[in-house]
């Protein structure tokens, strides 16, 4: 188990992705996080990508909710409320990625909590921004991949915009909220000082394309960022791209067109001036997709090394689980979950000292430790039953 964030506790009012995700990061480092989900359950317990359910628990939830204690409560009770207030009181962070000014009219937002915890760092993240034109905006990810641009980019001119086929803004969003917390932790480790963190969907969306829009912003003439071939970007030219070979496809990154004619046996592209190839992307796409599917992946592999051509095999999810690389690095894990049933995770990505993080706790059920952590807070035996009673917290039946 990790802990670069031992002794540091988190209260989580996330729901969906890019939060809970965000959270775990800081799990998955030793922190004590907290989710506090409604008495009914958030709404990442009920949705299922492709109808993929675990036992009775969804793939959403199981995505991005390892290395958390649960707590359920009503917010919109008084006594569920203090529950909250009192567990913020004692929190290093708060987290939340309600819509701006939701925790506010419970009474929950930064402003109210840091009377009574002033070095709390608060973490929020929403689709748009605390404030703005948009701030009222539902936000999801599909939505700003439209409006940021990367629909545009990642689609091409002959088939229209296309999104990206993972939910990408709230994965590089929940990557941005971590390290917002974390950052916020080191100041107030050498300060004192809390800190307001704001990541937004939106504002990801665009940090994913940054070196795409510094190559626009920059240029001296306005481009057609839709490319207009299958590559890899508007602003990378042929052969950079994805081409098919007999039954696959291969990428080809980087390379000189002397270096491809010699490893494909082709003179005219040989015969292309580097200082022309941009201006010839037709003429080279269509090289490519007449010579590749001549053979498999298996028989150009060698010779694309021979002349050093950066290339991959454009793989499929089995044939990724597969991959020695991917294998080497654990990058996918099955563990034992809260059922029983063993349930398989994305590790998480990065080596400290050599080690990755562990599951310690799998995806819990709703209200799992509401009685500890009531118990931790100050609450005694007979008030938390009563809270229970009452309807203003939930538990989990004890095992």
């Amino acid at each position: 188990m990790l802990d670069l964030l031992d002794g540091v506790r988190v209260v989580s009012f996330n729901h969906f992705l890019l939060g809970p995700v965000g959270m775990q990061i800081l799990g998955d480092l030793g922190a004590d996080v907290i989710a506090v989900e409604p008495i009914e359950g958030a709404f990442q317990r009920r949705f299922a990508g492709a109808g993929t359910w675990v036992d009775g628990q969804s793939s959403l939830y199981l995505t991005g909710n390892r290395n958390k204690r649960n707590l359920a409560v009503d917010l919109k009770s008084e006594a569920g409320r203090a529950v909250v207030l009192r567990l913020a009181g004692k929190a290093d962070v708060v987290s939340e990625n309600f819509r701006p000014g939701v925790m506010e009219k419970l009474g929950l937002g930064y402003e109210a909590l840091k009377e009574q915890n002033p070095s709390l760092v608060y973490a929020a993240a929403s689709g748009f921004g605390a404030n703005g034109p948009y701030a009222k905006r539902p936000g999801q990810d599909m939505l700003i991949q439209a409006m940021s641009g990367l629909a545009k980019i990642t689609g091409e001119a002959s088939t229209g915009p296309r999104t990206v086929g993972v939910s990408a803004a709230d994965h590089h969003g929940a990557a941005l909220l971590a390290l917002g917390v974390v950052a916020a932790l080191f100041r107030r480790g050498r300060t004192g000082k809390g800190c307001r963190v704001d990541v937004n969907l939106l504002s990801a969306a665009i940090d994913l394309q940054m070196e795409s829009f510094v190559c626009y912003l920059n240029a001296t003439r306005k481009h057609d960022v839709t490319a207009p071939h299958r590559v890899g970007g508007w602003y990378y030219t042929a052969p950079y791209g994805i081409y098919p070979v007999k039954g696959d496809h291969v990428a080809i990154s980087l390379t000189t067109m002397q270096a491809l004619g010699a490893a494909l046996d082709s003179p005219e592209l040989a015969a292309i001036p580097e200082e022309e190839a941009a201006a010839r992307g037709d003429e080279i796409v269509a090289a490519l997709n007449r010579i590749l599917p001549t053979r498999t992946f298996a028989e150009w592999q060698p010779r694309l090394e021979e002349h050093d051509i950066w290339h991959a095999k454009v793989n499929d999810y089995d044939e990724v689980q597969e991959d020695p690389q991917v294998r080497h690095n654990e990058s996918f894990l099955t563990v034992e979950g809260a059922t029983g049933a063993p349930i398989k995770v994305v590790n998480h990505a990065i080596r400290y000292d050599g080690a990755a993080a562990s599951v310690t706790l799998p995806p819990q059920p709703l209200g799992a430790q509401t009685r500890d952590i009531l118990a931790e807070i100050g609450y005694g035996a007979t008030e938390i039953e009563g809270l229970i009673a009452s309807g203003a917290v939930r538990a989990a039946e004890r095992r």
